[in-house]
């Protein structure tokens, strides 16, 4: 009984952090002002490092300027912190905490559909 509530007291705390870092992922950053050029060497950006040097094998940025660079790297990083918050979410999943929704037993995969509640489908195709 008591590791019941040790256990849903741990759960609780896990989720609410993690919607604290999942907020933090989508905070606008500040934005600088930056000069600008037709042409731009992103050989000496943050993250170059040798063998590769700077690594673009899909030519984004070919022809790009600074602004375009650094929208993509901020919006790497955004897809970067939703995909740790989906394997938390995973991790947590598989170690056998359920969101507690009363009576019904939240199941895994697809078997979600046949017990999740309408208001609770509602919400996760609204989102």
């Amino acid at each position: 009984r008591i590791t019941n509530k040790i256990s849903i007291t741990m759960f609780r705390t896990i989720a609410l952090l993690a919607s604290f870092i999942g907020a933090a992922a989508f905070a606008p950053a500040g934005r600088v002002a930056t000069s600008s050029a037709l042409k731009m060497g992103f050989e000496d950006a943050l993250g170059a490092q040798p063998p590769l040097g700077f690594w673009d094998p899909l030519g984004l940025l070919k022809d790009a300027d600074q602004e375009r660079f650094d929208r993509l790297r901020t919006v790497e990083t955004k897809h970067g912190r939703i995909s740790m918050l989906a394997i938390l979410g995973h991790l947590v999943t598989t170690a056998g905490y359920r969101v507690p929704l009363g009576p019904n037993e939240v199941k895994t995969g697809l078997a979600v559909f046949d017990t999740l509640p309408t208001a609770g489908i509602a919400v996760t195709v609204a989102t």
